[in-house]
């Protein structure tokens, strides 16, 4: 029988977590993209353009990782941020030359890990997987978006300070 208190769901959440920051990290240094920075770029590579205040808002992180993570990109030349018309406190991030020239890369990377993380796995279920995760990360927003309203408290994102 399994040990109830070794084979925890948050347990395998955060190796899989770890282990992915691990892979990819050591995957794109040559890039001198550093873990965590890909999923900024991979995000405005499917939406280019986007606000600083949508990024941490699609990705769940909060604006001040957010922030730090941008500009550590615009410094290495991946993005450029320019202000918004209506808003002069409020800047658009968009991709540049350099980060476009590396994106199959950045998604070959991805695409690997995928691969070796559902290694042995049927097309079902890869599918179950996914649909089970996606639920898993639908819950804990919704837990911690309902706590915030309610109580003020929660305000540090999985990747806080």
């Amino acid at each position: 029988m399994l040990d109830p208190n070794k084979n925890t769901i948050p347990r395998w959440v955060s190796l899989l977590y770890r282990y992915s920051q691990m892979y990819i990290g050591d995957r794109l240094k040559h890039f001198d993209i550093g873990r965590g920075q890909h999923i900024f770029l991979n995000s405005l590579y499917k939406e280019d353009g986007l606000t600083q205040e949508e990024l941490s808002s699609y990705l769940k992180i909060d604006k001040g990782t957010t922030a730090k993570a941008i500009k550590k990109l615009e410094q290495q030349g991946y993005v450029t941020r320019k202000l918004r018309d209506d808003d002069k406190r409020s800047y658009h991030v968009f991709l540049t030359a350099k980060a476009l020239e590396i994106r199959e890369d950045v998604r070959a990377v991805l695409v690997e890990w995928r691969n070796i993380l559902s290694q042995g796995f049927t097309e079902e279920e890869k599918q179950q997987a996914q649909l089970l995760l996606e639920r898993m990360g639908t819950n804990a927003a919704h837990y911690i978006d309902t706590q915030k309203d309610q109580a003020g408290v929660c305000d540090e994102s999985p990747h806080g300070r």
